[in-house]
This record gives C-alpha cells, structure tokens and sequence, in this order.
C-alpha cells in the first residue's frame, strides 16, 4: 500500500514531529518506506527521515507492506495531521 502526502508545515518535516511520526511508525511490523525526490528510507529511523531534509511544499509517498499495513498508514496519515505537517 502507499499514500502521498504534500508538506505544508513552514518548516517541512524537521526534527519534532518527525520524531513523533518515526515513534508512531515502530508501532507496527509492516516495512514503512518514506520516499522523497526518488530516495527511500525507513520511516523507523529518526536519521533516515531527517536525512531526506524534506521541504515545505514537497511531495512525499509513505509504503507500507506487511500484516498491519492499513493500520499504520491511517496511523501515520493521522499524527501527520495531528501535528501540522501534511495534508
């Protein structure tokens, strides 16, 4: 499964709510790739999120395979709202 997201926070997606939504992707056990300008990286991992430096405005794409994959991507898509970030 995948869903894209656009960025609207003014700062992009920067360390305090990618935090959040990194703790809230461990929940699961499905692989949840972030991609962002053809680079993925898992959304397990603080430094892999931060290392996308991901803008205002950008398009993002959230993957997820796995047993729970429909839970954590209305989980993320969630704390993603929750915090400001996408839409």
């Amino acid at each position: 499964m995948e869903k894209k997201f656009i960025v609207t926070d003014e700062a992009g997606l920067h360390a305090r709510p990618a935090t959040k939504v990194v703790n809230t992707a461990s929940r699961f056990s499905s692989d949840l790739q972030l991609e962002y300008k053809g680079r993925k990286v898992n959304m397990k991992s603080i430094m892999g999120v931060m290392s996308l430096g991901i803008p205002q405005g950008a398009e993002i794409t959230i993957f997820a395979v796995g047993d729970d994959e429909a839970e954590a991507l209305q989980a993320l898509e969630q704390e993603l709202k929750d915090q400001g970030i996408c839409k």
